[in-house]
């Protein structure tokens, strides 16, 4: 799996555009966390999984989007209905009841991720009004056999490499066997490791 997530472009459209020209047909989706103040048919947000955030007032968009990518359940939402400047506390609740294995949000326009109790928690920060760092930014994520790595990337799609974060996955063999002693199953589980 390697998706696009984009947060807070507040009315650039050229920001979405540039990235779907840049992007389509090298990620498997894209996410949009909120507060496009784009109207839904919009062509620029055309093609995005979208959420509605605190300033697309009066827009169609779900105030949470649940779905699946390459067997990846993946929840979407803006984070102000989640007090999420405060803690990720009442979001993570929320992606525990969905069983989401990601969980994209955006609102603060800070940049960051979080892997806790087995769920990717990210924020792309802002493609238009950063908050905490200068770039304009957006994330791509990207879920391996081996690896999940989440890529910062700036609005010129150059790579934040020292923000660039890597979660090796492991092999967990169960004790599931057969009568002959033959291992029937092996399960994958993520090495968790701090963030910042």
């Amino acid at each position: 799996m390697k998706v696009l997530v984009v947060s807070d472009n507040h009315g650039n459209r050229e920001a979405l555009l540039h990235l779907k020209d840049i992007y389509s047909g090298k990620v498997d989706a894209f996410f949009h966390c909120g507060d496009s103040e784009l109207l839904a048919d919009d062509e620029a947000v055309l093609g995005y999984n979208i959420v509605r955030g605190n300033c697309d007032f009066g827009r169609v968009y779900p105030t949470e989007w649940i779905g699946e990518v390459d067997g990846n359940k993946i929840l979407v939402t803006h984070g102000h209905l989640f007090n999420i400047k405060v803690n990720l506390v009442i979001l993570k609740d929320r992606a525990k009841m969905r069983q989401a294995n990601y969980v994209f949000f955006g609102h603060t326009h800070e940049l960051g991720c979080e892997y806790s109790d087995g769920i990717l928690f990210l924020n792309p920060g802002s493609i238009s009004l950063p908050r905490g760092r200068s770039e304009k930014t957006y994330a791509i994520v990207e879920d391996t056999a081996s690896e999940i790595i989440v890529k910062f990337m700036d609005d010129s799609d150059n790579e934040l490499t020292a923000l660039t974060q890597v979660f090796k996955k492991a092999i967990k063999v169960t004790k599931e066997a057969d009568t002959t002693g033959v291992i029937l199953s092996v399960s994958a589980f993520l090495v968790v490791k701090q963030l910042f």
